[in-house]
């Protein structure tokens, strides 16, 4: 059976992984820029750069969308193209380049969903005190009430933050992302909850500005599956997927989207953690209701296993020898996809996207010119069934973006790790797509009966 009518099928990227052009038109430097450039934080020094000169390249890239025929392309507007201050007077020569971008997608009847933070935050504003400075979150309404007043009419769908887990656990937690700053536990939540009242400002100013456009936030964590379909053992996945401690909260799905859904702040086993919570200001926590979300978007590579121990509480199962994995080292578990959108649907109630899915894989030109890599298309099928699965019990899934479009900057991982359905060739910017390109062409131009 083909996924339900009007599916989207699209695929992601993000501005600093892909653009390039860092000192073209103006742009403001990002975070990413001075981290990538002090030695020793990403492998073997990569920058952001060139990336794969999308910035350049743009149009090809819209033609190689066109070529799988997806109707939905999900990419980030780099903050500091727009403000390359991070606030202030708007640049022009950065709004024209999207607008020349925006315009070209619809033209060749590509959806944009357009991603507002995808981890660049701009330099001026880190110096200032990046999340841990409240105003931050005002500058990103700011600067998300301009785009949405000035994109008014043709992009209809926005995310405000992707994956706040990684941006925050990552770069104000564990430091190997950028800012690379290591915060104790109660400073650390202070970060998340700016970037929580963050998104709720933006929400608010969206709407203000283009009352017909839908607003949603892209988060990711861990999710459980069940070892069984004992109830017992789906009731300990469940509790295991939201539950919150000292030292693990980062990564999780609950303190994303509880308090902007409603849910208010959850508790937080531990209690260092907790009072943070109990500490935030009444100004944020009058914010929440703004934050509401049209739709939420989700980040799936994996999940754990879990099954109810003798006393009912979760249980996690340790994997056998050899368990399957991608590239990269994550484990390959198709469920995740099924559980995952099942145990959020079942929380919140709240039509669900698909923002990244995928893996990287040793891709490289085979002597034929191509690049053959079914570990890709195999990997990608499994986990659309399990979504198909998802589907057919009722949960609302509106569509799936594959991660990545193109082999990019992935991070601290630099140019090591291959995700995308198109080889990008980093030297000279050449892409080819890969065998799960035309695969994917397919599974999208028959709204997945080809699965």
């Amino acid at each position: 059976m083909p996924f339900p009518k009007n599916f989207i099928w699209g695929a992601a990227t993000a501005s600093y992984q892909v653009e390039g052009g860092v000192h073209e038109d103006g742009r403001g430097a990002s975070i990413w820029d001075i981290f990538s450039h002090t030695p020793g934080k990403t492998k073997n020094g990569d920058t952001g750069d060139v990336a794969c000169d999308s910035y350049h390249r743009w149009r090809e890239d819209i033609d190689l969308l066109k070529a799988m025929h997806l109707t939905a392309y999900r990419f980030s507007i780099a903050w500091t193209r727009i403000f390359p201050e991070g606030e202030g007077k708007a640049n022009p020569a950065g709004l024209a380049w999207y607008d020349r971008f925006v315009d070209a997608l619809l033209a060749a009847g590509i959806e944009p969903y357009v991603t507002l933070y995808h981890w660049d935050l701009p330099q001026t504003l880190q110096d200032k005190g990046g999340w841990q400075n409240a105003d931050t979150a005002k500058a990103f309404a700011a600067y998300a009430a301009a785009v949405a007043a000035h994109f008014k009419g043709r992009v209809r769908y926005y995310f405000t933050l992707n994956e706040p887990q990684c941006s925050i656990g990552l770069g104000y937690g564990t430091g190997v992302h950028a800012p690379g700053l290591q915060l104790p536990e109660d400073a650390l939540f202070a970060a998340w909850h700016t970037m929580i009242y963050a998104h709720c400002l933006a929400a608010d100013a969206i709407r203000s500005a283009d009352p017909a456009a839908k607003v949603g936030i892209a988060p990711t964590g861990r999710i459980c599956t069940p070892a069984t379909d004992a109830p017992a053992d789906i009731a300990a996945a469940r509790a295991a997927t939201f539950a919150l401690a000292d030292g693990d909260w980062t990564f999780a799905y609950t303190p994303a989207l509880d308090p902007v859904c409603g849910l208010g702040w959850s508790k937080i086993a531990g209690g260092v953690t907790q009072c943070a919570v109990d500490a935030i200001p009444q100004e944020q926590r009058n914010a929440l209701p703004l934050g509401k979300p049209d739709f939420i978007g989700m980040n799936i590579y994996n999940s754990v296993v879990v099954r109810a121990g003798a006393d009912g509480k979760p249980q996690f199962c340790k994997r056998s020898a050899g368990y399957p994995r991608t590239a990269i080292g994550w484990p390959i578990t198709p469920e995740s996809m099924e559980w995952g959108t099942r145990f959020v649907w079942e929380r919140y109630h709240l039509p669900i996207y698909i923002t990244e899915n995928g893996l990287s894989c040793t891709d490289h030109l085979y002597l034929d010119g191509k690049v053959h890599d079914p570990a890709r298309i195999d990997f990608t099928h499994r986990y659309l069934l399990a979504l198909r699965r998802a589907v057919d019990s009722g949960v609302d899934v509106r569509g799936y973006f594959h991660w990545s479009l193109l082999d990019n900057f992935e991070w601290s991982e630099g140019y090591n790790e291959r995700f995308g359905l198109v080889h990008v060739d980093f030297a000279t910017g050449q892409r080819t797509p890969k065998d799960s390109a035309a695969w994917y062409a397919k599974v999208a131009a028959t709204n997945g009966e080809t699965l």
